[in-house]
């Protein structure tokens, strides 16, 4: 579900969870597990990336759907739990985006401190809103803290997904790699991450980081509830089946 390949000092990470990778409880609960083990080990980096030609395509609303009320309630906070140990584990974290990265999957990359994109046709974006649904409040600051301010409420507002190279001026992307050189790019920028002494790198990214901490710590309570509420809600539901029809012809 999660493969890990140790290359030197970075453990590279692959999400192998079906075609699209499509986050459910069984990849986010593998994803906090995972990350677990690498904090635990001597990996000093690591490298997300996924297989095939998806990096991920975000929730997947299919499975969300059929397991109603009950799935719901422990989906949620496992999204905020996985989500929240990428985006602080303490150790540097590359994404190596190797295909779309949509909804989920494009917080997901933006949760690590580093990404960087395959050339070619993938594209990358936050679609929550035109599948009916809030973010969490960790996603939510995952992107606020990613995007330039001048992009962050157009790349929510409007729900679209960009190319390559407009991401790359978004800053959805830091940088761009040809597709057989993608990962030693990403590995080779967290091994020069990893290289950096350990307690300076955590303490620095910790502060960073903190503004978004405080921010999700005093409003996550609030803002969960609130989120729950619409993603149970009949009108949501009724949204993501129409979306799931559109896209997935479901």
């Amino acid at each position: 579900m999660i493969l890990r390949e140790d290359k030197n000092d970075v453990a590279v990470l692959t999400l192998a969870h079906g075609k699209v990778h499509a986050l459910d409880l069984d990849l986010l609960r593998a994803l906090e597990e995972r990350l677990g083990e690498v904090e635990g080990s001597a990996a000093r980096a690591v490298v997300l990336t996924g297989s095939g030609s998806v990096f991920s395509a975000g929730v997947n609303l299919v499975r969300l759907l059929e397991g109603g009320a009950a799935y719901l309630r422990d989906f949620l906070p496992a999204l905020t739990t996985s989500m929240s140990r990428l985006f602080f584990f303490p150790k540097p974290v590359v994404a190596a985006v190797n295909g779309h990265a949509i909804a989920g999957g494009c917080v997901l990359a933006c949760a690590c401190d580093h990404r960087v994109m395959t050339r070619g046709p993938a594209t990358i974006g936050v679609t929550e809103l035109l599948v009916g649904v809030p973010f969490p409040a960790i996603a939510l600051e995952v992107m606020r803290f990613a995007l330039p301010p001048q992009h962050f409420q157009e790349a929510l507002y409007t729900g679209r997904t960009w190319g390559v190279e407009e991401a790359l001026r978004r800053g959805l992307v830091d940088e761009v790699a040809e597709a057989p050189a993608l990962l030693e790019r990403a590995c080779a920028v967290a091994g020069a991450l990893g290289a950096l002494p350990p307690a300076t790198f955590r303490l620095t990214k910790a502060h960073i980081r903190q503004p978004a901490r405080e921010r999700w710590e005093s409003s996550r309570a609030r803002i969960d509830a609130a989120v729950g509420e619409i993603w149970a809600g009949a009108p949501a539901r009724e949204a993501m089946s129409a979306y799931v029809r559109r896209t997935l012809r479901k």
